[in-house]
């Protein structure tokens, strides 16, 4: 890869695939930031993003899709990042789906990367879109009784247990809660981070991956 191309695929939800609001940000989603990044490192080696992401989906959804919308590509490398809408099946359907993902990717022979996401909401704030402010009260409950940390901590530990690389940006939003409102941290105020904290995002991607180059 000393002169590339070097492929990655994107295999997530709505915060990968780009959403905001109702609207894609790609030019600051964080898979776009980190080519940035990876690009002003090295200018000669072309870094190609595919984004297999899909909006409002879990997991389980992204079953069906790895052969032909992932390892289709000869990745170098395959980012996932599920979490946010699995929050609302069993557990165990989570893990399980990750699994069969991760092992599907190392049986490949293709390095992975899991990154852990972003917090919940943990109010409902008074600019919530009025439409979801009935989810913005599930979502508060499962971050604050924490649900979502059971998720996160499950999910890593079976990364590592698979010898798949974790990328712990939720520990990250975590320590931000102990100083900042981190509600006002996500655009629609219950999942999706505001275009300035997927930075956070790729920042340590990049961190993980050229600590590896």
């Amino acid at each position: 890869l000393e002169n590339g191309p070097i492929n990655i695929v994107i295999l997530g939800d709505s915060v990968s695939h780009g959403t905001v609001l109702d609207n894609n940000d790609y030019e600051n989603v964080y898979w776009n930031v980190l080519k940035k990044k990876m690009n002003a490192y090295r200018d000669y080696v072309p870094v190609n993003m595919i984004n297999a992401s899909v909006g409002g989906t879990m997991a389980k959804d992204a079953l069906s899709r790895v052969d032909k919308q992932v390892l289709v590509h000869d990745p170098d490398l395959v980012i996932v990042c599920f979490g946010l809408n699995d929050i609302n099946g069993p557990l165990e359907e989570y893990l399980d789906s990750l699994r069969q993902i991760f092992a599907k990717c190392v049986a490949a022979g293709v390095d992975t990367i899991f990154m852990s996401p972003n917090m919940l909401n943990t109010r409902v704030a008074p600019d919530a879109p009025q439409k979801w402010a009935w989810y913005a009260i599930e979502t508060a409950k499962m971050q604050n009784e924490g649900k979502m940390d059971r998720y996160m901590e499950s999910a890593m530990n079976l990364a590592r247990e698979m010898g798949v690389r974790v990328c712990d940006c939720y520990s990250k939003w975590k320590k931000l809660a102990e100083t900042e409102d981190t509600t006002m941290l996500l655009a629609n105020r219950i999942n999706h981070p505001t275009p300035e904290m997927h930075k956070l995002f790729a920042d340590s991607l990049y961190e993980m991956i050229m600590k590896e180059s």
